[in-house]
């Protein structure tokens, strides 16, 4: 039987994705090869500044909006949030680090080492959560190339690599092909997941048990002509 399809959509600097990044690695240690884990990204944060300074105009700005974050980090032991976060850390945009993220998938699949490795133990999933970590945690720009860099070295990667799959485009164009399955699916948030076909989506601060239930249905009815009652 051929695995489930899981997609997953987030937005590099989503808090909800930051936080819930523990329950997809969760759903890949329990579920193994029975699903097929593909992760996008979507772009809830293209423009962050506009962003903020316009839906928190009222409530602080950028202050205000860290602090909201700060507080949705103290409900997750799990995780680190700096306080610092959109205080004196306010990257510009996610789309740089999708573009980043997206060049580094490029370098794994050219990557014969990388075949077959666990969802947690690939390359791009790791490089995601470096940079959810670098900004979340430590409060760096992630958006900017010299931080991007420095996380790619740290992940034992040529730098310059990742650079030339920017500088070619092919990862722009990578990303763009996250873009245009964001607007076929109705995708408008992160984290998002999609399941069966699209029929099945999973949006926001989803409880572990739920993802796991739709997961078990569709394995329980595997069929293209069989509906899910989930």
């Amino acid at each position: 039987m051929s695995p489930v399809k899981v997609s997953y959509f987030s937005d590099a600097l989503c808090v909800w994705a930051y936080v819930g990044q523990k329950r997809l690695d969760q759903l890949a240690q329990d579920f193994g090869d029975q699903i097929e884990i593909e992760t996008h990204y979507c772009a809830v944060f293209p423009d962050a500044w506009s962003k903020i300074e316009t839906n928190w105009s009222s409530r602080g700005g950028f202050e205000g909006f860290g602090a909201h974050v700060n507080e949705v980090g103290d409900k997750f032991p799990h995780v680190q949030i700096n306080p610092k976060l959109w205080q004196e850390a306010r990257p510009r945009t996610s789309t740089s680090v999708h573009q980043f993220l997206k060049a580094i998938e490029l370098i794994e699949h050219d990557d014969q080492s990388q075949s077959g490795l666990p969802f947690p133990d690939r390359l791009s999933t790791r490089a995601a959560w470096a940079v959810r970590c670098a900004f979340f945690r430590d409060a760096r720009d992630i958006s900017h190339w010299d931080v991007q860099r420095e996380i790619a070295g740290d992940l034992g990667l040529d730098a310059d690599g990742v650079e030339e799959k920017i500088s070619t485009a092919e990862a722009i164009a990578l990303l763009a092909r996250d873009d245009q399955l964001c607007k076929d699916q109705g995708i408008t948030g992160s984290p998002t997941y999609l399941l069966n076909h699209g029929r099945q989506k999973l949006f926001g601060n989803v409880g572990y048990r739920l993802i796991e239930a739709n997961v078990h249905e569709l394995l329980r009815n595997h069929s293209a002509d069989e509906a899910s009652w989930c």
